[in-house]
């Protein structure tokens, strides 16, 4: 379970987008007194000074019972003597230790930190998401607290700060107009603000109303004097007198940023004049924009998600499958990752799908039939279901029938999707990305160039051939920085992490991979962002502790030895592998469970959980979970499990086990197969891995 915590507003606790009773007002006083300390403890002795005045008899239990409260309600699956893993007692105090992202404070600052090293076009957005998170003034309900004092003053300043940087982005990119109103609030509110009376000023001047520039700038002056006794800073002296000038300086930038934007809001004005309300091709055209929002990352992705469902639907009102199958299959944006970012999301849009190609009639546009077949193998992926990998292929054969590139992409795209029917298929996705290269660098297909590189990065690294992938990850940097495609560096941030693990550097790895997750935050993807870095340092710590026994084994293990996860009295044993089950480990959570079991002594229902595991799905993670199987397998002594992980891993006898994701490993494939054969072989105890 995920827990968030909100305080830009009332102090609130949520999980899944559910509210979390947190009882009464001392309850919220301490979670919010621990979320200021920022992870560091808090000692009780200070906890009882900050709750009462005067504290009564009592006030060092009654805070353990806050605290013990607190804890039901933020880990109500925790087991009653397991440690807590969100609110923990360190030394003589408490402390929250939620994620980075899991609090909105934080959020707000990383986000607005963030703009601050970005392009305007990229900054704008990310400062528009930092604000939406206020939902009133910072710990709203403890102002008159000394604690929360020095918080609320600094979260407060950095919020004006951030309006007032949003202005600044606003005339960069030539939306003085957009600038107006906000700083029009900004100011009624915080009147001394002498950078905002600047920007609303010149934001004014920048629509032609000079007069009212100067009007602005008068009452600047006039607040001023009246409010705190003082005649206006030399900046704004200085605008009034470039404005009296009309000095060119002031023009907004003449560059191909402030351009373009004004070309996009007077496009956008006229389109809207011109083209009835309800007309398709104004329909088309938003399925148009939808699909080019979807690649600029961050909020882009999320709203074209959700705007794109809408347009299916408004399509089929019609009652035209033409048009709705043109709706849907208009919706080519390369996709890499093979776990759905919203499951019933997808599941509407192959029903839709489905419906239109049963609606159309049988001498259909071939093109807008192939649409429809590369749309639902790319949005059943990750499914066991035979009509994913049946539409793939009939999507491929018409677009390879018509000799359309374009379509071929696309095609290909969705047979990369259905290419995880088993293990060991990494050469046959090197394919895909080899063809999708050329293709798409023949014919200027930018987005699928980069998705070719991916794909060849994945199947490159599970074959341990890091120089070549090496050489694709270059390539999307190279494209995704010319192109403008953020979402393009996630992955090859993530992949770098990856080589550093795989080089057996894992200090350096933990440290890349947790850089590498920040820059999930906002990306837009949960499908990929949920659970990853939580199972990276899981492989990572599975590997390397696999690499360290490797190192200090003799090799003589017998009945009664010790396994992997055993107790060594020589001292070569390096332990079990610790994890934290209170971390978001999303799709992920039954393959972690039993590690953690098994780091508390709980065998045998580590051995439970094992059993209990699903099919790992069918996806980039799917030798990488074989694997976490048989590890665990291994230290229980289960040889039915490992019979199975055997028989599941065979056919990638020669990769490297989760690589092929680009994310992850835990080593060779080969290495998991000699420790299972190894087991098998024994009469009876396990053998630890070689």
């Amino acid at each position: 379970m995920r827990v968030a915590f909100g305080v830009l507003g009332p102090t609130v606790a949520e999980s899944d987008g559910r509210a979390l009773a947190l009882k009464g007002p001392r309850h919220r006083a301490v979670l919010a007194r621990l979320v200021v300390a920022r992870r560091r403890v808090v000692p009780v002795t200070h906890l009882v000074g900050d709750l009462w005045t005067d504290p009564p008899p009592g006030a060092v239990g009654a805070v353990q019972t806050f605290v013990a409260a607190l804890r039901r309600v933020l880990e109500p699956d925790r087991p009653s003597r397991a440690p807590a893993r969100l609110l923990v007692t360190d030394g003589p105090g408490y402390a929250l230790r939620p994620e980075p992202d899991a609090v909105d404070a934080w959020c707000f600052e990383t986000a607005v930190g963030a703009a601050a090293r970005l392009p305007a076009t990229q900054a704008l957005p990310r400062l528009e998401e930092a604000l939406a998170l206020w939902r009133g003034p910072a710990y709203a309900e403890f102002e008159e607290e000394d604690w929360a004092r020095g918080e609320r003053s600094r979260l407060a300043e950095l919020r004006l700060q951030a309006v007032e940087q949003r202005a600044r982005t606003q005339l960069d990119l030539g939306l003085a107009a957009e600038a107006v109103p906000d700083l029009d609030v900004h100011l009624a509110a915080h009147p001394w603000r002498e950078d905002a009376w600047r920007l609303l000023a010149l934001a004014l001047y920048r629509q032609d109303r000079q007069g009212d520039a100067l009007g602005v700038l008068r009452r600047a002056r006039a607040v001023l004097a009246d409010q705190l006794g003082v005649d206006p800073g030399p900046r704004l002296r200085r605008l009034e007198a470039d404005i009296l000038a009309q000095d060119p300086g002031l023009d907004p930038p003449a560059g191909p940023t402030a351009t373009a934007a004004r070309l996009w809001t007077r496009t956008a004005a006229a389109y809207d004049r011109t083209v009835a309300a309800g007309a398709r091709a104004r329909l088309e055209t938003t399925v148009s924009l939808i699909r080019n929002l979807a690649v600029t990352g961050g909020g882009g992705l999320a709203a074209a998600r959700q705007h794109r469902m809408e347009a299916i639907a408004a399509a089929e009102e019609f009652g035209d499958p033409d048009l709705t199958a043109r709706v849907i299959g208009a919706y080519d944006v390369p996709a890499i990752w093979t776990r759905s970012d919203d499951p019933e999301l997808a599941r509407r849009i192959v029903e839709a799908a489905e419906r239109a190609l049963t609606a159309s009639p049988g001498d259909a546009h071939e093109a807008a039939r192939c649409r429809l077949l590369a749309t639902i193998a790319l949005e059943t992926r990750g499914s066991r279901a035979s009509r994913g990998p049946q539409a793939a292929r009939e999507a491929e054969e018409i677009a390879r029938r018509l000799d359309d590139p374009a379509l071929l992409a696309f095609a290909l795209n969705g047979a990369f999707m259905q290419s995880f029917t088993r293990a060991g298929l990494a050469p046959r996705r090197d394919e895909i990305g080899a063809e999708l290269v050329e293709l798409a660098a023949r014919h200027d297909l930018v987005t699928y160039e980069v998705l070719g590189h991916l794909i060849r990065l994945q199947a490159r690294g599970a074959l341990a051939d890091f120089a070549a992938a090496d050489r694709h990850a270059a390539a999307v940097d190279r494209l995704a920085e010319r192109h403008e495609l953020p979402l393009a560096s996630v992955f090859t941030q993530w992949y770098r992490a990856l080589r550093l693990a795989a080089s057996g550097q894992p200090a350096g790895a933990e440290t890349a991979y947790r850089d590498a997750a920040a820059l999930l935050d906002g990306a837009g993807m949960p499908g990929l962002e949920r659970g990853l870095l939580p199972l990276a340092l899981l492989c990572l710590r599975v590997r390397h502790r696999r690499r360290t026994w490797s190192d200090t084994d003799s090799g003589d293990t017998g009945p009664g030895g010790s396994g992997p996860g055993g107790s060594d009295p020589g001292g070569s044993d390096p332990g079990p592998v610790e994890i934290d089950l209170g971390a978001d480990w999303g799709p992920y959570r039954p393959w972690a469970t039993p590690f953690a079991l098994l780091a508390s002594g709980r065998r045998a229902e580590a051995r439970a959980a094992l059993r209990a595991l699903p099919e790992p799905p069918r996806d980039l993670m799917y030798e990488a979970c074989c694997c976490l199987e048989a590890v665990v397998a291994l230290e229980v002594g289960d040889r039915d499990v490992l019979e199975r992980a055997r028989t599941r891993l065979l056919p990638a006898a020669g990769e490297l086990a989760g690589a092929g994701s680009g994310l992850i490993t835990l080593g060779p494939v080969e290495d998991h197969l000699a420790d299972i054969t190894t087991a098998l072989r024994a009469p009876t105890s396990p053998v630890p891995p070689r």
